[in-house]
This record gives structure tokens, C-alpha cells and sequence, in this order.
């Protein structure tokens, strides 16, 4: 029989082998398992992505509706098409304006001063970034037409998921996105990262070459939970600007396809049933030794 100072020790030893487990699990990543499957595709005209795209978007599955809420599956898409023009150039997008106007679970953040939707033919700005520089219209081209989407003042844009309509953080299992104009090999990735901000790897965006070439990107971690939390867009190696000079491989972007935001709340450590069942064996062990 043992007596209270040895359950003591014991109780201690459960409470620091178990801590030792957690950190060992948590160092291990919350996303062991998670199989990255990559879709891309890059040509001259829509066409060229455009069965890599839609296998893509079978992957995620179904399209929900722009309305808050997170469905538990599918996808959600931008095609920045429904943009109005108050919103559009040579006025800024706002940053939550797909979490918030629209809702579709994404926030955009950028090192950049904001960002920017292209202008469609007719209004007061012209189209494919014309109004930044009048030698865009040459370079770009859509994928849906005809607005596109750009960070301003810098070329990169993070994505941040949230359940729509919300500020409760959310994952993801999968994200791509279409790209205009991708000259050089390794000027224009995304790169992925976990809930807890650890990287899940970054890819690089194939070229599409020749002005107004288009190329896709999307990578789906085949897991059973989603994984996600935020992605980081490089969009070519220098950003939009009047007065472009050297050898710039300017890049913009169109269709954003990404799997269901769900609440990060919502998805258990795949760790902690292992972990607790652990902590329950060790239990039992003190209670038949008491």
C-alpha cells in the first residue's frame, strides 16, 4: 500500500511526462500527416488552366454561398467580378471586405499601403490597371473577366481565414489562386502556414509566358482536418508602380478558390486523444497502486 508522499510523486511524474508528451506532439506540428496535393497549370489563355482549376475546385467541393456562417465543407470562391465601382480602381478595396460587404471568411494584410480591383471597361478608370500604369492593359489578362486584384505598394498579400461574417479564426484544408503574367521561374509562390503561424510549406507558381499569360496554383492537404490559417501571396518580384524600370516581373492576380473557413475551435489537436488517453492510463495505474 502505498502512502500519500508516494502518490505524491506519482501524480508529479503523470503531470510532467504528460507535459513532455504535449510539447513533444505541439514540436511535431498539430498538422502531422497533412499530404499537400498540388494543382498547376499555366498557358496563354483561360483555357490552359481551365481543367486544372475545375479539379481543383473537385477537390474542395461544393461552392456555398457569400453569406456569414461557416457550412462545415465545400468552398468558397472570388472572382472580384461583383466588385462595385466605388470599391473598385482608382478607389482601394477594403482590407475585410470579403469577411464583411461579402462574406467569404478572408482578410487580406499587406507591407503595402492597401489594396486594389481593377476597373471594368467603361468606368470613370481604365481596365487591368491602366490607371497605375498605361502599359498594363498589354501585360495583363483575366482568367474570369475582367477585374483583377493587386496589393498596392508592395507585392505581397497574406490571406487570413476567419468563419464568414466574423473575428472567430478559422482554417482551412485548401487554397489557390489564378495569376496574370508570371515571366521568371520562383518570382511568385504562396506559401502556407498552420494555425499556430508554423509553415507548411511554400510553392512556386509555374510561368506563363508571353504578356498576358495565365497560371494557376492550388495545394490541398489531403488530412482529415484543416490545417490552414493564413497564406502568404509573393506576387512577382517588385510591385505595381508608374514608373517601372530594370528587369521587373510584375504579376497580378484573379480567382481565389479556397476550401470552407472553419472555426479553429471547431477542429481538435490531433494529439489530444492519444495524449489524454495516456494521462487516464497513468490514472489508473496510481489508483490500483493506492
Amino acid at each position: 500500500m502505498t502512502n500519500a508522499r508516494d502518490n505524491t510523486y506519482v501524480f508529479n511524474r503523470i503531470a510532467s511526462v504528460t507535459a513532455g508528451a504535449a510539447l513533444f506532439l505541439a514540436l511535431a506540428g498539430s498538422h502531422a500527416g497533412a499530404a499537400p496535393v498540388l494543382f498547376s497549370a499555366a498557358g496563354g489563355s483561360p483555357a490552359a488552366i481551365q481543367a486544372t482549376v475545375d479539379s481543383f475546385r473537385s477537390a474542395l467541393g461544393t461552392l456555398n454561398p457569400n453569406i456569414a456562417g461557416s457550412f462545415g465543407s465545400g468552398r468558397r470562391e472570388i472572382n472580384w467580378d461583383g466588385v462595385p465601382n466605388g470599391f473598385a480602381a482608382p478607389n482601394a478595396l477594403p482590407s475585410n471586405f470579403f469577411n464583411t460587404n461579402s462574406p467569404r471568411g478572408v482578410v487580406f494584410a499587406t507591407p503595402g499601403s492597401g489594396f486594389q480591383v481593377s476597373a471594368t471597361a467603361g468606368s470613370v478608370a481604365p481596365v487591368e490597371f491602366g490607371n497605375i500604369n498605361p502599359s498594363y492593359p498589354a501585360l495583363f489578362s483575366s482568367f474570369s473577366p475582367e477585374r483583377l486584384f493587386t496589393a498596392i505598394g508592395s507585392n505581397i498579400t497574406d490571406v487570413d481565414f476567419f468563419v464568414p461574417g466574423s473575428n472567430i479564426d478559422a482554417a482551412t484544408r485548401g487554397f489557390g489562386a489564378v495569376f496574370s503574367d508570371v515571366d521568371n521561374t520562383g518570382s511568385t509562390s504562396i506559401t502556407y502556414f498552420d494555425v499556430n503561424d508554423v509553415s507548411l510549406g511554400s510553392f512556386f507558381v509555374p510561368v506563363s509566358g508571353g504578356n498576358g499569360g495565365l497560371s494557376f496554383l492550388g495545394v490541398f492537404f489531403n488530412d482529415t482536418l484543416p490545417v490552414i490559417g493564413r497564406v502568404r501571396i509573393t506576387s512577382g518580384n517588385a510591385a505595381l508602380g508608374p514608373n517601372d524600370v530594370g528587369a521587373l516581373d510584375l504579376v497580378v492576380m484573379d480567382d481565389f478558390l479556397y476550401g470552407e473557413p472553419i472555426a479553429v475551435a471547431a477542429v481538435p489537436a490531433p494529439a489530444s486523444l492519444p495524449l489524454l488517453a495516456f494521462a487516464l492510463a497513468l490514472l489508473g495505474a496510481v489508483r490500483r497502486r493506492a
